[in-house]
């Protein structure tokens, strides 16, 4: 048999196999890497075709989105000086900023916390590389910038007071495993503000896959072992909820 023919009959033997075991193994791999949690089905327009309890997660804005991130005209439309203000923050906390994309918040939080540290956790290294940019321009010693993973956010143990996550949550691709991180990484009795678009409300001009409800947040979270505390619908567009670890 000549060469070409043996490339030939390579070729298609292993077209063949591949055809009858590709999803035996893809099940396999899921199975193996704990994606029991999921469901993959058909993808939407704005989505990645990949389920949490229901919820088809959204495709992701990327670092192109820094100057949507930094309009301005934000403040006015989202009243973001509110949303700061009712964290309630003490000066010595230890703060994280999950999802932090440019660093619209963790820049304006980082003085009302002059005693404290504010992690900007995200996982875009251009994302990052910006929030770099802007704490060596100015005065922020106490912004860490920290690279999370698509799983974990990278922060220790019991080391944070309370974190938050603006527009970001519905984008995560494990949001089970990164809300389990962020849990283990709160103090007892530590606080997580969950801000996300009323999916509700169907005057909010956001894509439908960049919103949640109510119900749905609340019940992916306590999922995990957060307990829910309250809603606060003061902001023109947004949820703002409020969930804590609290002792076992």
């Amino acid at each position: 048999m000549s060469f070409r023919k043996v490339q030939n009959f390579l070729l298609i033997a292993s077209i063949f196999l591949l055809g009858f075991t590709t999803p035996q193994f893809a099940n396999e791999n899921k199975k193996n890497s704990g994606e029991k949690f999921y469901q993959y089905g058909e993808r939407t327009r704005d989505g990645i075709g990949k389920y949490y309890m229901g919820r088809e997660i959204s495709q992701v804005m990327g670092h192109l989105g820094a100057g949507w991130l930094e309009r301005p005209k934000r403040e006015q439309e989202e009243r973001t000086d509110l949303l700061i203000n009712n964290m309630q923050l003490g000066k010595a906390e230890h703060v994280a900023d999950i999802g932090a994309g440019s660093g619209y918040f963790s820049f304006r939080i980082s003085p009302l916390i002059p005693e404290g540290r504010l992690y900007a956790v995200d996982i875009s290294p251009q994302m990052l590389g910006i929030m770099r940019a802007k704490k060596y321009k100015g005065d922020f010693k106490n912004v860490i910038t920290v690279q999370s993973t698509i799983k974990n956010t990278t922060l220790e143990a019991n080391s944070i007071d309370c974190a938050f996550m603006v527009d970001a949550y519905h984008e995560f691709s494990y949001p089970r495993e990164m809300a389990q991180s962020i849990f283990k990484s709160l103090k007892q009795e530590g606080r997580l503000f969950l801000i996300e678009y009323r999916k509700e409300d169907p005057n909010v001009p956001i894509k439908l896959l960049h919103k949640m409800s109510e119900k749905q947040a609340i019940k992916e979270l306590t999922s995990v072992g957060f307990t829910w505390e309250k809603t606060l619908d003061f902001l023109p567009q947004q949820h703002f909820m409020i969930f804590r670890k609290k002792k076992s």
